[in-house]
């Protein structure tokens, strides 16, 4: 989306608004958003119907119910927009993703004096398709492409049976963070699943600063991580505790949605599709990339982890602020096609052996805007943005280094390296690859 769109999250009515008669025009898509959340579809042919409506010199004109047509008014067949096909769209298409039974947790200390929670404190949303079938309709009519879904939502039961915490101000649910890994690999699962466990219960005191990376600790074999790709530089390649990007970026979420000081947070280098919609991501490299955010707060901040259907949760119970936040974005732009492929020679594996260490991905900048309104005053909007990069297919070749000037021989296609080693390129799925030939 680019920046001059204009964004529907009100409902608004019209009596008498002329309309064109049988063309429909509508943006070529719309996006429809609930906090970070962002689902995309084109408007679709079959919302449309053919009524017959109301018109005044060939433009339709909208009545009030049980209005008497005017002078000059006659009713004419013409396509229309279905309120009802719409809505069952939505209802398949977001209603599916977005709604989810209220949750329910008992917050405790167990015989150690540990915290430990008994059930899952998620709030409970519910899209309301009525009012999200007008907005659409209004959005198509009046060529608005940004809609804000209206979201019921139901507060989870709590009970915090320790004092303490009571004292502490853990009293309700604050925020919630989330986010998608469906499609991982299993040592991605599982990297996530221990990252998350290291967060599980801990608490962050009122006015102080929350780091990823400090509570985080070691990432290595001994604290129960396996290697997994990790973005390293120009090269995407296993290290110990890839995946753990989609903790932080779970985490993360939470805590912007709340309106929390965000005191650091960096995007990927590229975009990952883990961490989709563009710009919501945090990544972490510990010890240089941390996130860190600000408990503002009139209590402490506890937080319980959660994992289940391949969604991650950070769960902040405390002392919720008297503010609302609204997110809205991603807006994008400068889109870069990937860099041509790419190929290179290492002594890191066998002659003759590859591998491929980034696969090709389009280059971006994202924005998104948070407002914040407090004591019924609207604050001004924060940017948040991101840059990513374009990143080619990238193989990595065996060879012997170091190399001799590489020579191009008479044979089409094909490199000499030495005396005893040439490389042939050939075409792999529509892909230029090598095939290293050495002689002995």
């Amino acid at each position: 989306m680019s920046t001059g769109h204009a964004i529907l999250n009100g409902y608004c009515g019209v009596t008498l608004l002329l309309l064109p008669c049988i063309t429909l025009a509508a943006p070529a898509s719309l996006q429809y958003q609930y906090g970070e959340q962002v689902f995309r579809m084109e408007s679709q042919k079959s919302w449309q119907e053919t009524n017959e409506v109301p018109t005044y010199r060939g433009r339709e004109i909208r009545l009030e119910p049980g209005e008497a047509l005017p002078s000059g008014v006659v009713m004419e067949e013409a396509s229309t927009w279905s309120k009802s096909k719409i809505a069952s769209t939505l209802d398949r298409l977001i209603g599916d993703a977005l709604n989810r039974e209220a949750g329910s947790v008992r917050i405790f200390r167990n015989a150690n004096g540990d915290i430990a929670f008994e059930g899952v404190g998620l709030n409970g949303r519910k899209l309301d398709l009525d009012r999200a079938a007008e907005l659409t309709l209004f959005a198509l009519k009046e060529n608005v492409p940004i809609i804000q879904l209206p979201v019921t939502i139901t507060e989870p039961n709590i009970v915090v049976d320790d004092p303490q915490l009571k004292a502490m101000g853990i009293t309700e649910l604050v925020t919630i963070g989330e986010s998608d890994y469906a499609g991982s690999p299993k040592d991605r699962v599982h990297n996530i699943a221990v990252g998350l466990a290291r967060f599980h219960g801990q608490m962050i005191p009122k006015g102080e600063e929350f780091s990823f990376g400090k509570i985080l600790g070691p990432v290595n074999a001994q604290t129960g991580y396996l290697p997994e790709l990790t973005i390293l530089g120009e090269r995407t390649l296993p290290e110990f505790g890839g995946g753990l990007c989609q903790v932080s970026t779970t985490a993360y979420r939470g805590a912007w949605r709340a309106g929390l000081p965000i005191t650091a947070r960096r995007n990927h280098s590229y975009a990952v599709r883990y961490y989709s919609p563009a710009g919501t991501d945090a990544t972490v490299y510990p010890p240089w990339t941390d996130m860190r955010f600000m408990n503002d707060t009139e209590g402490a901040l506890l937080i319980q982890t959660h994992h289940a259907d391949e969604k991650a949760y950070f769960i902040y119970y405390g002392t919720k602020p008297l503010r609302s936040t609204e997110l809205v974005g991603p807006f994008t732009w400068d889109p870069i096609a990937p860099p041509p492929d790419r190929i290179e020679y290492t002594d890191e594996l066998p002659p003759g052996e590859s591998r491929v260490v980034s696969k090709p991905v389009p280059g971006m900048k994202a924005m998104w805007y948070r407002i914040i309104t407090e004591d019924e005053e609207e604050q001004e909007p924060e940017e948040f943005a991101s840059f990513y990069e374009a990143r080619p297919y990238f193989e990595e070749i065996g060879a012997l280094l170091p190399l001799p000037g590489i020579v191009k021989t008479p044979e089409r296609n094909v490199i000499r390296l030495s005396e005893n080693a040439t490389i042939t390129l050939l075409r792999r799925n529509g892909r230029t690859g090598p095939r290293i030939r050495i002689r002995r």
